[in-house]
């Protein structure tokens, strides 16, 4: 359900009606603030982008009502394994994660958002079409945002759900600090006979690059490879190309269902909020995919600033999950540098690895961190 009417004024301005946004809205409708959602786009996007939902972030669902819909889109998977060549390096098991949702949930963005948007409509919110924000001013009693249409929208509060390159983080003045990798990545996702299977997500740590291949729903596997040049619209040839190289004899492409290429950045905003302006998901946070970490925190973001506004605990809200950013960040930027070493700092991983992956309390201590269940 969308609308085109912007109404003159509202509670909170939520711009960006990505999983972020959505589940913000969601949890302002629950506890029945006033806002309006805006974003850019005329219709959701529907590609699938961000693979996984990890346990934590089911958990959060659960709280928004949105999760046993979500569970019933996706593939329920609890082994997680990394090799180099034919060599298991590592394997973890979700199993006994202390949870209700001991398993992480490979189900594509695009349904994400419709579970939200649907869990949304429910609620009797709607996604305002298209609004691009332009400009926005603050004072003392709230914040003015521009449309590039000329349109105007009062608000008492603002909240940028709208991505890297943030107009709203950008418009109140909130530095994104960090850097980018060196490297880009090509996404795929393909039909295809995959000799490992469909019961675990597996990193591929070979000298030829990194690979990642785990199962979505609809016979279909997401395939993530580290290169130095992706090219702009990777082909079939290209993605077999990949597998071939890095997974020699594994798989057997039979379509290329959907591609794209990407660059990554490690940033955290300076501040998450600044006066009555708050950022949340990769408006305030974008690392590397390493472990499907992004979308899964900025779903969280949201939960939180949603629970702020409800109990009136905004000037809380940054010191409880900017920390988390950064430690999200940190702890994707090492497993992308450990599965990228090369020459020495290979061997070392290679030999490393196995011996802390015979260690429960690793295991255990890894799985928590990926399913994000010590951000509690």
């Amino acid at each position: 359900m969308t609308s085109t009417a912007l109404p003159p004024s509202t509670t909170v301005a939520v711009v960006g009606a990505g999983p972020t946004g959505l589940a913000l809205a969601v949890g302002l409708a629950r506890a029945g603030i006033d806002f309006v959602l805006l974003d850019r786009l005329a219709e959701g996007a529907n590609t699938s982008r961000a693979g996984v939902v990890h346990a934590r972030t089911l958990e959060v669902l659960a709280q928004l009502g949105a999760a046993e819909q979500l569970i019933a889109t996706g593939l329920r998977l609890d082994r997680f394994a990394v090799r180099d060549g034919a060599r298991a390096l590592l394997r973890l098991s979700f199993a006994e994660l202390p949870t209700d949702y001991p398993f992480a949930l490979l189900t594509p963005q695009s349904s994400t958002e419709q579970v939200l948007l649907d869990r949304l409509t429910e609620l009797g919110g709607t996604v305002h079409r298209p609004y691009q924000v332009a400009g926005l001013v603050q004072d003392a009693d709230g914040v003015t945002l521009t449309m590039t249409t000329g349109e105007q929208l009062r608000a008492a509060y603002a909240v940028g759900a709208d991505g890297m390159h943030s107009a709203v983080r950008e418009a109140a003045g909130i530095g994104f600090t960090g850097a980018g990798y060196d490297e880009s990545f090509v996404l795929a996702d393909v039909r295809m006979d995959w000799a490992p299977g469909r019961a675990e997500v597996g990193v591929l740590l070979g000298t030829d690059g990194v690979l990642l291949v785990a199962p979505l729903p609809g016979d279909i596997y997401r395939v993530v490879a580290v290169v130095d040049r992706a090219p702009a619209a990777p082909d079939l040839a290209e993605v077999r190309r990949l597998l071939a190289e890095r997974a020699p004899g594994q798989a057997r492409v039979h379509e290329l269902v959907w591609s794209s290429r990407f660059r990554v950045h490690h940033r955290v905003a300076d501040r998450y909020r600044a006066g009555r302006v708050f950022v949340i998901g990769d408006a305030a946070h974008v690392h590397s995919p390493a472990g499907g970490q992004g979308m899964n925190t900025g779903i969280q973001d949201a939960y939180g600033l949603g629970r702020a506004f409800a109990e009136g605990t905004l000037d809380a809200f940054e010191q409880h999950r900017r920390p988390v950013a950064v430690r999200v960040v940190a702890f994707t930027d090492r497993m992308t540098r450990i599965a990228t070493a090369t020459g020495a700092r290979r061997l070392l991983r290679n030999a490393v690895l196995p011996v802390l992956g015979r260690t429960p309390a690793f295991r255990r201590r890894m799985a928590r961190e990926l399913s994000e269940l010590t951000y509690r």
